[in-house]
């Protein structure tokens, strides 16, 4: 090690580091050391290992790293993607990212090293980390930051006998040698490196090439040649002649690598394979010999089953313990998508890894660090369940640092609900402060679970700050949105319980313990001293549904889809007290005196049914059409008026008939689809024909006058 004054703790260090590169090559799999102590001394000695070792690819994730290192921070770290590293100098001092800890350690090949960098494992759970700063803690709460995310880390380190870790005053704990059975490996045919992954080239190529309707879905670990095996079966098509595969994904750079190999196989062709957003293909439908959709789990499920429509020769992969997303949950309900559309669908699974060998430590030591192999409580465990046995409880997260079983089946419970729950959402359910996580327990095994927020609670300047745009504090929602979107500059001055995430074990849904839930919180929520109740959530059919079901009502719509669900985000609300009694109702009214217009502007694209339902749940009246005005619907539908000649008659009976009462039920799904996107949308006759499925424009018109006529008798 190159240094003024080697000290022998120094001479130790290096050969220790070269026993432990020395195993990690030996059996191509990675290994982690640990550097613990002051920051200076983390990073002066990390850099002098990494020019004594003369490790060929190193990056530093660090905003310390020596001038002439390859380095990065926060999002930019996502551009290594694809890459391998033979080291990864990972600074905790510079906060401990979990996203970034989950992507970059799994570019780490096999005979590669991990080094972190902490400060003294006694203290470094107390320190200030920049992962915290952006949330702000209520003006009210008595909770503050917490270490607990940390302190778990630093027990994983501890008890992991595969950990190299050395201390800058305490000297170092050498690991224990791993011992790892030896796996044989079939010989395959270049470029593919597994049999898994041949037989995925060849699944890929035969959608293209065999039955339409017979999609393929790819699952796997990172590291198993997925994106890969992608490239090379459109390499391959394109040889063949098939000159048009689309490839798609949540953003260009995730799916760099499956264009990186398609490239390398096909050097004089590099645009025969190209990215279109996942959006743009719905919006601007494209024709395709195939369609690839890498991970797939961090598409909103919606835009991938108008995809599957779409479609009919399409290839699916996705990643089971990702760090932006799991495909565990969205495996089990897309499953349910897919025999929907086509009982010849095909899962393929690929278990053997690429990168390193099987059994490699650093890769159970990091699904044990981000809870990536986190499971919800086993199907079998609630074979015969009875839901008057699972009781309601507000979880002390303190327990959770000596309960790995709970965390596990209470973090795999939110994975397999949400598809987008990454490593950073652990962080948030240890250590994210106004939070309380209740719990359904049927016996000791968590079933159910919600994360409930406090917000508001501001002083009138704040208040009027956030109204005005100058003000936007992290962490507190609802206050901000009925703020900012509806004008209520009240908002921010009361307190407010926000239900974050909410799930119930799949064997155990529609059985009532979801309202359960809700009803238990709403009422804890009260009991706190808060105004109202609220949650914000990507809006579908049955979402709608359940929370009209336990009596909130709609307080906003977004006019944008959220790129993380793909839906349209609705703010519900429900009061606790004579201040949000008169807040939720004002809210309530601006909701219904703008959306109808909306629907004809920013939300034209919005579905029918679901715009139906919305005007159905706003509760207010919308204006009684004049008798002038009912002189014209009636002209329209019995006597063959012109619909253009009265449409704003038709459209204020319409909003009436919609918000007022349950007429809308008559209608078939084509009837009420020309419905809202002629009359309401306004929508041209020939995209509202190809929506409700007709013919042209004659016979639109035809549907929509007998559903006027329908409505009217």
């Amino acid at each position: 090690m190159p240094s003024t004054q080697e000290s022998p703790q120094d001479s130790s260090l290096l050969a220790a580091l070269s026993e432990l590169i020395e195993a990690a090559k030996k059996r191509n799999q990675r290994r982690a050391l640990v550097l613990s102590g002051a920051r200076g001394w983390c990073v002066e000695t990390a850099g002098q290992l990494m020019v004594a070792t003369g490790l060929p690819s190193v990056h530093w994730f660090s905003d310390r790293a020596p001038s002439s290192a390859a380095a990065s921070q926060g999002a930019a770290a996502l551009r290594l993607l694809g890459t391998e590293l033979d080291a990864l100098v990972f600074d905790a001092w510079s906060g401990f990212d979990p996203d970034a800890f989950g992507a970059l350690t799994g570019s780490i090949k096999g005979g590669g090293i991990l080094l972190l960098l902490t400060p003294p494992f006694r203290q470094w759970p107390g320190y200030a980390d920049p992962q915290n700063e952006r949330i702000t803690v209520a003006p009210y709460a008595a909770e503050r930051l917490s270490g607990r995310f940390l302190t778990r880390l630093v027990k994983l380190l501890e008890s992991d006998a595969s950990v190299m870790i050395w201390e800058q005053h305490g000297g170092g704990k050498k690991p224990q040698p791993v011992e790892t059975p030896a796996v044989g490996q079939d010989r395959v045919e270049p470029p593919c490196r597994t049999v898994d992954q041949q037989r995925a080239v060849e699944a890929v190529i035969k959608v293209a090439t065999g039955h339409r309707r017979r999609p393929v879905v790819l699952t796997s670990d990172r590291g198993r040649g997925k994106s890969a095996a992608f490239g090379i079966a459109a390499a391959r098509l394109i040889q063949r002649g098939h000159r048009r595969i689309l490839l798609t994904g949540p953003r260009l750079q995730s799916v760099a690598a499956v264009m990186e190999h398609a490239r390398r196989l096909l050097p004089g062709e590099s645009k025969a394979i190209r990215y279109v957003a996942p959006d743009e293909l719905l919006r601007q439908p494209e024709q395709a010999d195939l369609l690839l959709v890498d991970e797939a789990a961090a598409i909103p499920t919606p835009l991938l089953e108008s995809l599957l429509r779409r479609y009919a020769r399409i290839a699916f992969s996705t990643t089971i313990h990702g760090y932006e997303g799991t495909g565990r949950g969205f495996a089990l309900r897309f499953s349910r998508i897919l025999d929907r559309y086509t009982n010849s669908w095909k899962s393929m699974p690929l278990s053997a890894p690429i990168r390193w060998s099987a059994g490699d430590p650093l890769e159970r030591l990091v699904f044990r660090m981000l809870a990536l192999d986190a499971n919800a409580t086993p199907d079998d465990v609630l074979q015969g369940a009875e839901t008057a046995e699972c009781k309601i409880e507000r979880f002390n997260r303190d327990r959770l640092l000596d309960d790995e079983q709970a965390l596990s089946e209470l973090f795999g419970l939110l994975i397999q609900a949400h598809y987008r729950t990454r490593p950073l959402d652990l962080r948030h359910l240890l250590d994210g402060p106004n939070l309380s996580v209740y719990v359904l327990r049927f016996r000791r095994h968590v079933v159910g679970t919600a994360l409930v927020a406090e917000e508001g609670g501001f002083d009138p300047q704040t208040a009027r700050e956030i109204w005005a745009g100058k003000r936007r504090p992290h962490g507190h929602l609802l206050p901000e949105t009925l703020a900012v979107h509806q004008g209520l500059v009240d908002a921010p001055l009361l307190r407010c319980a926000r239900i974050m995430r909410i799930a119930v074990h799949p064997l155990l849904q529609r059985r009532g313990l979801g309202k359960r839930l809700v009803t238990h919180i709403t009422e804890q929520a009260r009991c706190d001293g808060n105004a109202y109740i609220g949650s914000s959530f990507g809006v579908t059919p049955d979402l709608l549904s359940f929370w009209a079901g336990v009596g909130w009502s709609p307080a906003r719509l977004s006019i944008q889809r959220g790129s993380s669900s793909g839906a349209h985000s609705l703010v519900m609300l429900k009061p606790l007290a004579a201040a949000g009694e008169t807040l939720v109702a004002t809210a309530g009214e601006r909701f219904a005196a703008q959306f109808p217009h909306q629907l004809g502007d920013s939300l034209r694209d919005l579905d029918a049914g679901l715009a139906c339902s919305l005007m159905q749940c706003a509760g207010l009246s919308a204006a009684e059409p004049s008798e002038a005005d009912l002189l014209d619907v009636r002209a329209f539908a019995f006597e063959q008026r012109l619909l253009e000649v009265s449409i704003g008659s038709v459209w204020r009976w319409a909003c009436r008939v919609l918000m007022t009462s349950s007429r809308a039920s008559r209608l078939d799904e084509n009837e009420l689809v020309l419905l809202v996107t002629r009359v309401l949308q306004k929508h041209d006759w020939q995209v509202c024909a190809r929506r409700a499925s007709l013919s042209g424009r004659a016979q639109a018109q035809a549907v929509l006058r007998a559903a006027v006529a329908k409505l009217l008798d």
